[in-house]
């Protein structure tokens, strides 16, 4: 199994209601800013623990479990908002540095959450760090009806039961998934994943540490003009990192391409993409070395 160079420490925060799981490295001390660390969807604050053991400087590091997954439960819900992944991220920097700007990286749904946040407040953030959250294609109103339908319709699925998770044997079979659904991940570190990606049940089983109402497609449409708006409000130097792979054509077929998302990264006033070679979209999984220099040659 994988030996992590670097532990961390759990803390929970009260945040918005909720026992917030936060996983912390290092220290903070005067001079040095605070590095935030965000998921993606159906991931874990833990993920980063490849990259946090490669950083080459000592660095305090804030890794939040979004609600609904990791260890930060959610009592009762049976859909989850992104104002609410904004919200519940300014209430940990109010936590956490709330007289000083922080770098922040997102991957993934993390990603769209922190080029969303830093928009909303860019007063709050001295470098942004932005892993493969290239948002969603373009809708159109008239789609409205039918993506209503669609959230009332997965609601009722739900609540019948019929969208929960799979519960695997044991950890040794969430490894031999995660390794499954990325070919580049070694079994040392899947299996180190695996036990932080998912928890045992009582009956010795293990499932994914993620509610399932996650899968709930959301009711509102993905208005581009809206994240334009606030993309043109990122005044603090913005980093784009894409991996080799083209996760766009392989999700979306044509529907969103990337050079629909060059265009829209044409309206932040400072961007600079990078590519990661031999990677797919868990970048931080497959070349977190290469990662790790990236990350800290631009907030340096």
């Amino acid at each position: 199994m994988y030996q992590a160079r670097r532990p961390h420490q759990s803390e929970f925060i009260p945040i918005r209601n909720l026992d917030y799981h936060v996983q912390v490295w290092g220290e903070p001390s005067p001079g040095k800013t605070p590095l935030v660390m965000v998921h993606g969807w159906m991931d874990v604050a833990a993920s980063y623990q490849f990259v946090v053991d490669a950083f080459s400087e000592d660095h305090y590091i804030i890794a939040p479990d979004w609600r609904g997954y990791g260890k930060t439960k959610v009592p009762k819900t049976d859909n989850y908002w992104v104002p609410d992944y904004l919200a519940d991220l300014d209430f940990l920097l109010d936590h956490y540095a709330p007289d000083q700007p922080v770098n922040l990286v997102g991957h993934s749904m993390g990603g769209n959450v922190v080029m969303l946040y830093g928009g909303v407040r860019p007063q709050r953030i001295r470098r942004l760090v932005n892993l493969e959250g290239f948002g969603m294609p373009a809708t159109i109103p008239a789609q409205a009806p039918g993506r209503f339908a669609t959230w009332m319709d997965e609601l009722k699925k739900l609540h019948a039961g019929e969208m929960e998770l799979k519960a695997y044997d044991s950890a040794d079979g969430v490894a031999r998934r995660l390794m499954k659904t990325n070919p580049r991940l070694g079994a040392d570190k899947a299996t180190w994943l695996a036990r932080h990606w998912a928890a045992e049940n009582a009956d010795g089983s293990w499932s994914i540490q993620g509610d399932a109402a996650h899968k709930v497609t959301s009711a509102q449409l993905y208005r581009v003009e809206e994240v334009l708006a606030i993309y043109q409000r990122l005044t603090m130097p913005v980093l784009a990192v894409e991996a080799s792979d083209n996760s766009l054509d392989l999700w979306w077929k044509g529907k969103f391409t990337l050079a629909e998302y060059h265009e829209r990264l044409k309206v932040v006033p400072q961007v600079e993409i990078a590519r990661i070679d031999d990677a797919g979209h868990m970048m931080h999984h497959d070349q977190p070395e290469v990662l790790a220099a990236l990350i800290e040659r631009f907030i340096r």
